[in-house]
């Protein structure tokens, strides 16, 4: 079993909807959802990032989204900003889940600040989590708000989800489309970039559309990052990154995490986890050819994505890791894609 160390889920979403179960949720795993503690330790979860993120009010029913995602083509419409008065309570209750599990875990998690802290926990078995926030509706245009997270642990952001902020432009769920959808950074967002610069704060291009990326990379002085994203000349989905995004993340020294959502690896673009290998590993392969062995590892999406039937939750994790070795990839290659290549790249950012 390889230790895998994720770049993104939505656990702390999941925890919000149901804080009166979050015990049976986390503890001890009650079959639902792709995360639990009894169930990462299972599949070899050795942590992640765990997303803060503000859900949209639903312009119609979202049975009616998941229809469209499971017929292509489709273009989602980008929902409503939501302002910084509004997504702070839930962004609070969120790191407050994040905090609450440490607590819970009886030493079994760790919340992590610094590489050398994800290192540690990796050589124990104590499964670690870095605060993430996708989307940053919790932070006004004056950025006051930002210190503050980052003294709760935020080390990492990404300033949109698929939806407008003060900050820049998400891009929306379509298939087949390009990423090039719209404006990029505001001059908050601009600001923000610097500030999480300063700060050493990592920033998430996933979810921004292309505009949004280049403005971003023309101004951070730090890596480019895709938590969990994946290869646009693969599957042709707007929030999958293109062959030059992929050239300026491998020369900044970056990174790209592999999304598992179906929508996103499928050739076809279908949101249906009835699927084989081959298109995962034609991401896998492509992000290689194009970035380099440095510079990818893995991005679930899980508890926010439909995943491939082959994995089906964390505990299948191992799944994918053998399907990588029958594939061809070596040993030393999965220890860099499933965790090496994540520690070093928060090595590169956060300087620590």
């Amino acid at each position: 079993m390889i230790p895998v160390f994720d770049g993104h889920n939505d656990l702390l979403l999941r925890l919000y909807n149901a804080p009166d179960r979050r015990e049976e949720i986390w503890l001890s795993g009650e079959g639902s959802g792709h995360l639990d503690l009894p169930r990462m330790r299972q599949g070899g979860f050795a942590g992640g990032f765990f997303a803060i993120y503000i859900p949209s009010p639903r312009a119609h029913d979202d049975a009616d989204y998941q229809q469209q995602m499971a017929n292509p083509p489709f273009h989602l419409p980008l929902p409503d900003l939501i302002g910084a008065a509004a997504a702070q309570p839930v962004a609070l209750a969120m790191a407050g889940h994040l905090r609450w599990m440490e607590r819970a875990s009886d030493g079994a998690f760790r919340i992590c600040t610094t590489a050398a802290g994800l290192r540690q926990c990796l050589a124990e078995g104590t499964v670690s989590g870095i605060l993430h926030m996708e989307g940053a509706e919790a932070i006004g245009p004056d950025l006051d708000a930002l210190y503050l997270y980052h003294d709760m642990g935020l080390r990492s952001l990404g300033p949109v989800w698929s939806r407008p902020t003060v900050f820049g432009h998400g891009v929306p769920f379509a298939f087949p489309a390009s990423p090039d959808t719209g404006e990029g950074l505001t001059p908050a967002g601009k600001d923000l970039v610097r500030l999480c610069n300063r700060l050493k704060i990592m920033l998430d291009l996933s979810h921004m559309n292309e505009s949004g990326f280049w403005d971003l990379a023309a101004l951070t002085d730090a890596p480019l990052v895709a938590t969990h994203s994946n290869a646009h000349a693969v599957t042709p989905s707007s929030r999958n990154l293109t062959d030059r995004q992929l050239d300026a993340i491998r020369d900044s020294g970056g990174m790209v995490g592999l999304n598992y959502s179906t929508s996103f690896l499928r050739r076809d673009g279908r949101q249906d986890a009835a699927m084989g290998w081959e298109d995962i590993l034609a991401h896998l392969d492509h992000l290689i050819g194009r970035l380099g062995e440095d510079h990818v590892g893995l991005g679930s999406d899980y508890d926010g994505a439909t995943i491939p039937a082959g994995i089906g939750d964390v505990a299948g994790q191992q799944n994918l890791v053998q399907a990588m070795r029958h594939h061809g990839y070596d040993e030393p290659l999965l220890r860099k894609i499933c965790h090496e290549n994540w520690f070093r790249l928060l090595e590169r950012t956060w300087g620590q």
